[in-house]
């Protein structure tokens, strides 16, 4: 379907022949559906991926609502990294160039705190930044947010899965109440739901993509002679099909420990999660899985609630459940936000009639796979990721923000070889890169945080 034109918009005259100038001429779906309410003045919840054009969306919003000539911070947009606040600030100034006299700020970690200090001395009109450093600045009285009418939240989930969630709830109640809030989010859990609530009223809802159809999932039915079997079998096909991140559902608590034992002594980054783990060990494991240091996840159903992670390549039912619409809230976990997702079941002769009663309950072909061949020449994938454990956190003060600095400031390590943060009240954990987890580990274990050393070791895969 095409979109309409940005000329169909009520835009200030400068913006307009600027867009024409740079080449932006027809919108993106997600600018047809928010630009509209956006420059309604209206709270806007917007749900589209990375690179759908998003920050060209509320970038003309803010700079539309934007009055120069009184030099004073009015908008507010908070980013989950560095790179991207930097690309953000780029492209508002872009969209901006024809506005004479505009100031946009960045207000990020991992560079030194004075510099920025003095630019806000001398004022701005536009804020981008990190949360943890923003919220350092307010509360060091730097930053004077009382004159703010449009906060935007750009890619609040990665914020949230770095631990951001109280800095954020901090910030905006330090803002106007009389203010125009944007969020958007590649994906939509529960946390996310929670938050757009709280700091948004009244907001108009826009979605870009579908989030999820049954056509986006591939069914595969690989079928072994015997019980003995399943095991070679699940290791041929994880070595096929070479996932990033995989959910393994089996029917009972023991074969969930059976399975993982058995995946690790292959070499696979495997972990199992039963009813029966502590709250602390169940967290610890699921926070693993979801910043991407474990590549596979060994589940029973009830075990596995509450895991949302979006970009799951596979699901595998080591075992047919035994309730024929589990099977579909099973494989409803891959092939999400416009991916294409592959679930896999491994059945014995007897369940082919299963098989064929779960064919009527999608409406879906199930393909009938031969088992892979030459896989024993084969090595499972490494992670991308590794966690890092640091023995302190909420009740020492940490923040998301100390250690994404100490990673960047001290190691020199990039935003993006920094993944998912978790403080939790004594433990915090650090997702990095594998290519700097040496550097990582060493730069938390030989300086300080909030004054202070703390214990910091890898966390590595158990069963």
């Amino acid at each position: 379907m095409a979109t309409p034109d940005f000329s169909e918009l009520a835009l200030k005259q400068t913006l307009a022949s600027n867009l024409e100038s740079i080449g932006y001429t027809r919108m993106t779906p997600i600018q047809a559906l928010s630009l509209g309410p956006i420059l309604d003045g209206q709270d806007v919840i917007g749900q589209a991926m990375t690179g759908s054009g998003k920050t060209a969306a509320f970038g003309l919003g803010l700079l539309q609502a934007l009055t120069v000539k009184r030099f004073r911070i009015q908008s507010l947009v908070l980013c989950p990294t560095r790179e991207l606040a930097d690309q953000v600030a780029k492209e508002i100034r872009r969209l901006g160039r024809a506005i004479h006299n505009i100031k946009v700020l960045t207000l990020c970690g991992g560079v030194p705190f004075g510099p920025q200090k003095g630019s806000l001395e001398h004022g701005a009109h536009i804020i981008v930044g990190t949360p943890g450093r923003i919220e350092e600045h307010l509360r060091k009285g730097n930053l004077r947010v009382n004159e703010i009418s449009m906060l935007v939240l750009d890619e609040a989930d990665r914020m949230l899965d770095m631990g951001f969630t109280e800095v954020i709830e901090q910030i905006v109640g330090k803002l106007p109440t009389e203010r125009q809030t944007l969020l958007f989010s590649a994906t939509f859990p529960e946390d996310i739901e929670s938050l757009a609530m709280r700091v948004t009223n009244n907001p108009s809802r826009v979605t870009a993509d579908e989030q999820h159809d049954a056509g986006s999932i591939r069914q595969l039915v690989y079928e072994i002679p015997s019980k003995d079997a399943r095991l070679t079998m699940l290791i041929d096909v994880l070595l096929f099909h070479q996932p990033v991140s995989t959910l393994v559902f089996c029917n009972t608590r023991q074969m969930t420990e059976e399975v993982a034992s058995g995946l690790i002594s292959r070499g696979f980054a495997a972990m199992a999660l039963h009813g029966e783990f502590a709250q602390k060990d169940r967290d610890s494991r699921l926070l693993r899985f979801a910043n991407g240091s474990t590549s596979v996840l060994v589940a029973t159903d009830v075990a596995s609630r509450g895991l949302d992670i979006e970009s799951l390549d596979l699901v595998v039912n080591y075992h047919l459940p035994r309730d024929p619409e589990v099977y579909t809230h099973r494989i409803g976990r891959t092939g999400r936000a416009g991916s294409q997702g592959i679930a896999c079941s491994l059945c014995l002769p007897q369940d082919r009639h299963r098989v064929e009663q779960l064919t009527d309950l999608t409406a879906q072909t199930i393909e009938h796979m031969e088992r892979p061949v030459g896989m024993d020449r084969r090595q499972p994938l490494d992670p991308q990721w590794v966690t890092l454990q640091i023995d302190g956190g909420r009740k020492q003060k940490i923040r998301p923000g100390d250690l994404l600095g100490a990673l960047t400031r001290e190691g020199g390590i990039e935003g993006d070889q920094v993944g998912r943060i978790n403080i939790l009240d004594l433990t915090a954990y650090v997702a990095v890169d594998r290519s700097v987890s040496r550097t990582a580990l060493n730069v938390l274990q030989k300086n300080k945080i909030k004054g202070r050393s703390f214990k910091t070791r890898r966390v590595n895969n158990t069963a």
